[in-house]
């Protein structure tokens, strides 16, 4: 059976008898979704776009890592799990050896080196062609790392030692400006509010008001790290949720991605089974993956170009799926009902 769609209808009243009947419409047309063409991140010469993001493995050199299944204490451990990234899909590898939240024991700057310094060496003669990301806050641990070739400078803490971004720039890395709300590292949100005081004195915390602090934020730090000398193309801007804000906020600034996005840098989520995923489904942890994924499809047809995944195949399938729904990349097959030769077997 041959059947042509496409064509748009309209009922005729007066083709049909009194019963009228549908005719073709020659100038109906279908408006399309505007989407934005988010700004490509190119580190190394490898570009990133709406239609191929990257997706950017995570690696804890921690022993205390909110999710356990991404602990790797042992460099063996940890070559393994890149070994398996990569062959997932993965395009970068984030190496952190300090946990985010202020659980646990502080770390020095030495013990943080000593932790991820070995690990990166081995990375780098294990995947030399690899985009390897550094999660650091400390200047001199980013330094100290120098040899490895780092990739990407992941600061994760709104450029709280100002000298990060100049060693980003003198390692001709790439460097990724997030929002905390001004929270100094290794801190937790506690009582977060944004926006003008209100008639009581406090924040007003208006649902917009946080979108406009990332947005001031992200657009400084962008700016400043344009100053020290770093590519626009490789300079990433994360609204990091949950760090500085409350679930409600990280849920506005999830929804407001495209404004983020139509800011002139490439925009990272680092999503990956956060609290403010636990909290919108009431889930722990390691039950997170479909709430997480469900935010990655989001922020990708936003136009988010890199995500931050502890589950590297999921993520790598969403974001190409919402890729080619989106439009921006052609599906990997495409038999489903084009015709075939005469004499070919049905499939």
């Amino acid at each position: 059976m041959n059947m042509v769609f496409g064509s748009a209808h309209v009922w005729d009243p007066g083709v049909v008898g009194s019963a009228g009947g549908w005719q073709a419409d020659p100038v109906s047309t279908v408006d399309p979704v505007p989407l934005v063409q988010p700004t490509p991140l190119i580190l190394r010469g490898r570009t990133f776009t709406a239609a191929n993001p990257a997706v950017m493995g995570i690696v804890n050199r921690t022993p205390d890592s909110f999710y356990s299944s991404a602990r790797y204490p042992s460099i063996e451990a940890g070559l393994a799990a890149i070994d398996a990234m990569v062959d997932a899909g993965v395009d970068i590898v984030d190496v952190g050896g300090v946990r985010a939240g202020q659980l646990g024991d502080w770390v020095e700057a030495d013990e943080e080196i000593g932790r991820v310094l070995p690990f990166l060496q081995a990375v780098r003669a294990s995947h030399p062609d690899l985009l390897i990301s550094l999660d650091t806050w400390r200047a001199e641990v980013a330094r100290a790392c120098a040899d490895v070739r780092i990739d990407l400078v992941n600061d994760t803490w709104q450029g709280a030692d100002a000298d990060l971004v100049h060693v980003a720039a003198e390692l001709r890395a790439g460097y990724v400006v997030s929002h905390t709300g001004g929270a100094a590292p290794r801190t937790d949100p506690d009582g977060v509010a944004y926006g003008p005081p209100g008639q009581d004195g406090a924040p007003r915390d208006d649902p917009d008001d946080v979108v406009a602090d990332v947005i001031r934020i992200l657009t400084e730090g962008a700016n400043r790290a344009r100053r020290a000398g770093i590519p626009p193309n490789a300079i990433l801007i994360d609204p990091t949720l949950d760090f500085g804000k409350t679930t409600r906020h990280s849920l506005r600034t999830l929804r407001a991605t495209a404004q983020l996005a139509g800011l002139g840098f490439p925009v990272l989520q680092a999503l990956s089974r956060k609290d403010f995923v636990g909290e919108t489904l009431d889930l722990a942890v390691d039950d997170r993956l479909e709430g997480t994924l469900a935010a990655t499809a989001v922020a990708a047809w936003l136009g988010t170009v890199c995500f931050r995944a502890h589950d590297v195949r999921a993520t790598r399938r969403v974001v190409d799926m919402v890729a080619s729904i989106r439009g921006d990349r052609p599906a990997a097959v495409n038999e489903r009902g084009v015709r075939r030769d005469p004499g070919a077997s049905p499939g």
